[in-house]
């Protein structure tokens, strides 16, 4: 569905991607992973169009994505950190998006509204959320399209127990229809059972993309954290 071929981009001397080949297939729930400054950001705004390698190509569904914008109608996309109009009310929020991506979307998804009772609070203004509100304002929104893709940029970081484990089971269902959704979190917990693939970047560079079956019978480690711990620690070894 996704597939990035010799991926790389500078921003003047800095190496933010440097040669990044990896293919990312429906129906998988994908950890994009790494520590600050390994390039994750970067990738993802290569994948939405906000920013343009110097070399390779982004292809989704086999089109190039630098030659058919149209592409972005079929991703929704929640930002670690949402930032809107702060006079604008929820439902006034929902109401202008709806309107502007309508020709994109056959049938809204609410689900994510009700359940975490967004429809109760409507006329709520933006400037008065909460950071946790905000963050149910920005998984909703990623979800209300019904695209085929989701990117959620650590998407439970502020949400509380119970509005964490709502969006986790969204996820597991979205996943279940066949969607490629890919996550980045450095609460790796979070993950666990979420997650059928790993990518881990580190230094600019493509470290590992596996399966996570494969990397629990590599490493001998159900826990998420610990499997990744034992396999950077082989990687490293190695190099």
């Amino acid at each position: 569905m996704i597939v990035a071929k010799n991926i790389t981009k500078h921003f003047g001397k800095l190496i933010a991607l440097d040669d990044i080949n990896l293919a990312c297939d429906a129906g998988q729930c994908i950890a994009l992973i790494g520590p600050n400054g390994s390039g994750k950001t970067t990738f993802i705004k290569s994948i939405l169009g906000l920013v343009v390698p110097d070399k390779g190509e982004i292809v989704f569904n086999g089109k190039n994505i630098s030659k058919d914008w149209q592409y972005r109608s079929q991703i929704g996309y929640m930002p670690q950190i949402g930032r809107y109009p702060d006079n604008m009310t929820i439902g006034q929020l929902i109401n202008m998006l709806k309107d502007i991506r309508k020709h994109d979307c056959k049938q809204f998804d609410e689900e994510l509204i009700t359940d975490f009772q967004l429809n109760k609070m409507l006329d709520k203004r933006m400037r008065t959320l909460s950071g946790g509100t905000r963050q149910k304002v920005s998984a909703s929104l990623a979800f209300l399209f019904n695209a085929d893709v989701l990117i959620l940029d650590e998407p439970t970081a502020g949400l509380d127990p119970l509005a964490s484990e709502i969006l986790k089971e969204k996820i597991i269902r979205e996943k279940q229809k066949g969607k490629l959704i890919l996550i980045t979190s450095h609460i790796l917990s979070e993950l666990d059972d979420l997650v059928t693939e790993i990518i881990y970047m580190q230094d600019s560079k493509l470290i590992f993309h596996k399966n996570i079956d494969a990397l629990r019978a590599e490493t001998g480690e159900q826990k998420l954290s610990k499997a990744i711990a034992i396999s950077m620690t082989k990687i490293l070894e190695n190099a």
